[in-house]
């Protein structure tokens, strides 16, 4: 992968009606058309799924609806964004927001996974934990009990030379807390990224 390669273009596409107003991301000009394709279309289902999870917990009546997005990382070839959707019907006590998010190599079109991330075999899982257990109690961060480990397909989006590691609402935390993030330097997690993987380019000083 060339280090040096620009930003992948970013185009706003827009879901509009009543109550409802959607923006999210689509790549455009891509060398590969099949990338291009393949990432659009998964961050398409990404924005349709976040609807769809709102349906499945809001009450019944007139549901208000915006989702947006963050782009995170347009480098080097890995382009990393988030999606939020936050909804709300009247009478529930408050809204609820969920937050996506997307990791690709804009090159080949590939979606990573957070095991895609790490050598075959490593215990990346307890080496995550591990890490965000030490930032809760220096962030002295409420949690609901006692942090165990994250999942293995743990939400996450690449920073440029970080990995955050982030929690739904009420995944680990009261809902005031909001969306629990850390942060982890991918130079410290160096003996375990895999070479093929977007730690490794993002690693590289270049």
């Amino acid at each position: 992968m060339e280090l040096n390669q620009l930003p992948a273009a970013v185009l706003t596409r827009t879901i509009s009606r009543p109550n409802v107003t959607i923006t999210y991301p689509q790549l455009a000009g891509l060398a590969n058309p099949q990338a291009e394709r393949e990432i659009n279309q998964t961050l398409s289902r990404y924005v349709q799924d976040l609807i769809n999870r709102q349906h499945d917990i809001q009450v019944p009546g007139t549901t208000d609806m915006q989702g947006s997005y963050e782009i995170k990382n347009n480098q080097r070839g890995i382009f990393s964004v988030t999606l939020n959707n936050y909804a709300y019907t009247y009478p529930m006590a408050h809204g609820m927001t969920y937050l996506k998010s997307l990791t690709a190599d804009v090159q080949t079109g590939k979606i990573f996974s957070l095991r895609d991330l790490f050598k075959p075999g490593s215990d990346y899982v307890k080496v995550l934990s591990d890490n965000i257990r030490r930032q809760i109690a220096e962030r002295r961060i409420p949690t609901l009990e006692p942090f165990k480990a994250i999942r293995p397909d743990q939400d996450f989006y690449v920073a440029d030379k970080a990995l955050v590691i982030y929690f739904q609402l009420y995944e680990i935390t009261p809902y005031y807390v909001g969306f629990p993030m850390f942060p982890i330097s991918v130079f410290e997690l160096e003996p375990i990224i895999s070479e093929k993987g977007p730690l490794s380019v993002m690693a590289t000083n270049s």
